[in-house]
C-alpha cells in the first residue's frame, strides 16, 4: 500500500514516524532542482530506515492526476490537511492527571504493605502505558499535517527535508550538500530576496561547521573518495571554474547586462575590464554584486564544484531537448548527477548549462537589437518566433524563465525609459509547431524592492475565462500557462485591460 507525502510543509516530527507508520512510500517529485534535492534527502532517510518506496516523476498538474489514476487502488492512505486520519481527539483518550479522581482515601481500610506494593506497581505501569500512548497519539497527529495527496517542490523544499533530517538525528554531509543546493536553486531561479537568501545561508553555515570540521593543516585530509564542503565568497560568474573567464563574463546576466555586450561599445567594455582587472566600478560593475556568499564541495583531490554549477548542471539535465529515451530518462539523469559517484553525468549537464548559456545570451541580444521587447501600458512583452536560433531549447519552463530574468535585466539596463524600467514582462516562445501552442511566462519587475511575488497566475486564469482563450495551467508555478497561438491576441487585450 502506498502512502503519499509533500514536501512544502514543515513537520516537527519524530523519530519514530517514518518507522511506525509509513510501509510503502509513493514520491510524485516535480521536474525542478529543489525538488529533485529534497527528493533526495528523502531517499537517503527512507533508506535509514528501510521503507520501501516507488518514485514517480510529474512535470506538471497533468502527470500528477495520471500517477494518481494508475496507482489509486493501492493507495492505503490519501488525505488533506484537516481531514480525519482516524486520529481520536486527545481528550477522548487521555485526562489530565490531576484531573484524575483520586480513590486512595475511599480505601483506607487496605492497609497490607503486599497490597500497596501490588497497587503502586499497577500504577507504575499504567502511567508508563500512557506515555507511550500519548507519545504514539502524538506522533500521529504530527504525521497528519504532514501526510498529503501530492509531493512538489514549493518553497525551500530541500531546506525543509534536511530540517527534517537534522530534527531526527540522521542528517548527512550528502544531505546537506542537497539542501544547500536546493537553496541556491531557489536563488538562482529568483524565487527569494537576497535578504532571505543570505539568512538562509547563515543557518547552512553552522551545519557546515558541524558536518565539515576537519583542521586544514592535517596532513591527508582529503583522501581520493571523501567530499568536503566549504563556505566561502565567491565570484558571481557562471561556471567560470568550468569556463574560460571571457566566457563566464559574456554569458553572466549581471555582467552582460552591465557591460550591454550586445553592442560593440559593450565589447570595448568588456576587453578594457580584461585589460584593467581589479577596478570593475570603472566600468560600473559593483564588486558588492560580483561577489556572493555561497558553498563550494570538494570531491576527492581535485573535482571541486560550487553550488551554482551544480544547479545550472542539473537543471540543462532535467530540460535536454535531444531525446535519449523515455520522457523519464532526463529526470533519472538528473537526480543521478546530484550523487557523488556519478560525476560523468555532472560533467555532461555542465556542458549542456554552458550551451544553455551562450544561446541565452545570443537570444538577449538579438531581442535587444532588433527591438523585440515593447511595452503594452501595464507590461513588457517580447515573443520569439518560430526559426529563432534555439528557440526549441525555450519550450521549456526553467529555460524560459532564465533568458526572461536575463532579458528584463537588460532591457532595464539598455532603456532610457524610466516607467519601462519598472515593468514586469511577459514573454512567450513556440511550445508545439504541430498543435500551435505556445509557452509564456510572467516574470515581476526588475527592482531592488521586489518581494518576488509573482500575481501573474491570477491574471492568466482571468483573462482566459473573460475570453474563452483555450489555456493549459499545467505547470505548479502558475506564472507560467500554455496558450493557443490563434487565441494569443485577444488574450493578451484582456491582460492590458485586466492589468492596467
Amino acid at each position: 500500500m502506498y502512502q503519499y507525502i509533500r514536501f512544502g510543509t514543515y513537520v516537527n516530527i519524530f523519530n519514530t514516524v517514518i518507522p511506525l507508520f509509513l510501509q510503502r512510500v509513493l514520491l510524485l517529485v516535480a521536474s525542478d532542482v529543489d525538488a529533485l534535492c529534497a527528493c533526495k534527502i528523502l531517499q537517503a532517510l527512507f533508506q535509514c530506515d528501510h521503507v520501501q518506496y516507488t518514485l514517480v516523476p510529474v512535470s506538471g498538474w497533468q502527470e500528477l492526476e495520471t500517477a494518481f489514476l494508475e496507482h489509486k487502488d493501492q493507495i492505503k492512505l490519501l488525505v488533506k490537511q484537516g481531514d480525519d486520519l482516524d486520529v481520536p481527539a486527545y481528550d477522548d483518550i487521555f485526562r489530565d492527571e490531576e484531573d484524575e479522581e483520586d480513590d486512595s482515601g475511599d480505601e483506607s481500610d487496605v492497609s497490607e504493605p503486599s497490597e500497596k506494593r501490588r497497587r503502586f506497581e499497577e500504577d507504575v505501569i499504567e502511567r508508563t502505558m500512557k506515555r507511550r500512548q500519548r507519545r504514539e497519539w502524538e506522533a500521529r497527529r504530527v504525521l497528519c499535517s504532514f501526510i498529503l495527496s501530492f509531493c512538489f517542490s514549493l518553497i525551500k523544499s530541500a531546506m525543509v527535508m534536511f530540517d527534517l533530517a537534522w530534527i531526527m538525528s540522521k542528517d548527512l554531509n550528502d544531505m546537506l550538500w542537497w539542501a544547500i543546493v536546493g537553496l541556491t536553486d531557489q536563488w538562482v531561479q529568483d524565487k527569494i530576496t537576497q535578504m532571505k537568501y543570505v539568512t538562509d545561508i547563515g543557518i547552512l553555515q553552522r551545519h557546515v561547521s558541524r558536518h565539515n570540521h576537519r583542521n586544514e593543516d592535517e596532513e591527508n585530509s582529503l583522501s581520493i573518495d571523501c567530499m568536503r564542503i566549504a563556505f566561502e565568497y565567491d565570484l558571481r560568474l557562471a561556471l567560470y571554474q568550468h569556463w574560460s573567464l571571457y566566457e563566464s563574463l559574456c554569458n553572466t546576466s549581471y555582467t552582460s547586462a552591465s557591460l550591454k555586450l550586445w553592442s560593440v561599445q559593450g565589447q570595448k567594455r568588456l576587453q578594457e575590464f580584461l585589460a584593467d582587472m581589479g577596478r570593475a566600478t570603472k566600468m560600473g560593475l559593483e564588486m558588492k554584486d560580483l561577489r556572493v556568499q555561497t558553498f563550494s564541495i570538494h570531491f576527492g583531490f581535485k573535482n571541486k564544484f560550487s553550488a551554482s554549477d551544480i544547479v545550472y548542471a542539473t537543471a540543462s539535465l532535467m530540460e535536454n531537448i535531444e531525446k535519449e529515451g523515455p520522457e523519464t530518462t532526463n529526470f533519472i539523469k538528473a537526480l543521478d548527477s546530484l550523487s557523488r559517484g556519478n560525476l560523468d553525468k555532472l560533467h555532461q549537464g555542465l556542458d549542456l548549462a554552458k550551451k544553455q548559456l551562450r544561446a541565452i545570451q545570443q537570444t538577449v541580444a538579438s531581442c535587444i537589437c532588433t527591438n523585440l521587447v515593447i511595452s503594452q501600458g501595464p507590461f513588457l512583452y517580447c515573443s520569439l518566433m518560430e526559426g529563432t536560433p534555439d528557440v526549441k531549447l525555450f519550450s521549456k519552463p526553467v529555460s524560459l524563465c532564465l533568458l526572461s530574468k536575463y532579458l528584463l535585466k537588460s532591457f532595464v539596463c539598455s532603456t532610457r525609459n524610466k516607467r519601462c524600467k519598472l515593468l514586469p514582462l511577459i514573454m512567450a516562445a513556440p511550445m508545439d509547431v504541430e498543435q500551435g501552442t505556445v509557452i509564456m511566462v510572467g516574470i515581476p519587475p526588475e527592482t531592488e524592492s521586489s518581494d518576488k511575488k509573482n500575481f501573474f497566475g491570477r491574471a492568466f486564469e482571468k483573462a482566459a475565462d473573460s475570453t474563452n482563450s483555450r489555456t493549459l495551467h499545467n505547470h505548479f508555478d502558475m506564472s507560467i500557462i500554455e496558450l493557443k497561438t490563434e487565441d494569443r491576441s485577444k488574450f493578451l487585450d484582456a491582460l492590458i485591460s485586466l492589468l492596467s
